[in-house]
């Protein structure tokens, strides 16, 4: 019995994470001013979920 789809639901979530990058490069572009700021705009825009996290934590924490 082969289980050929046993690594399905990561494929999906990897789609998922990828539009993700590119709609927080959309909106962290947006917010940009300065080139510093664009540059800080790309790290967020990868580093999405994390930042979500932080602030989900923070805003929870007080």
């Amino acid at each position: 019995m082969s289980n050929k789809n046993a690594n399905a639901g990561a494929a999906g979530g990897g789609a998922i994470y990828g539009l993700g990058i590119f709609g927080a490069w959309v909106y962290f572009f947006q917010q940009a001013d300065s080139f510093w700021e664009y540059v800080w705009a790309f790290f967020q825009g990868i580093f999405w979920p994390a930042f979500m996290v932080y602030e989900v934590f923070k805003t929870l924490g007080g």
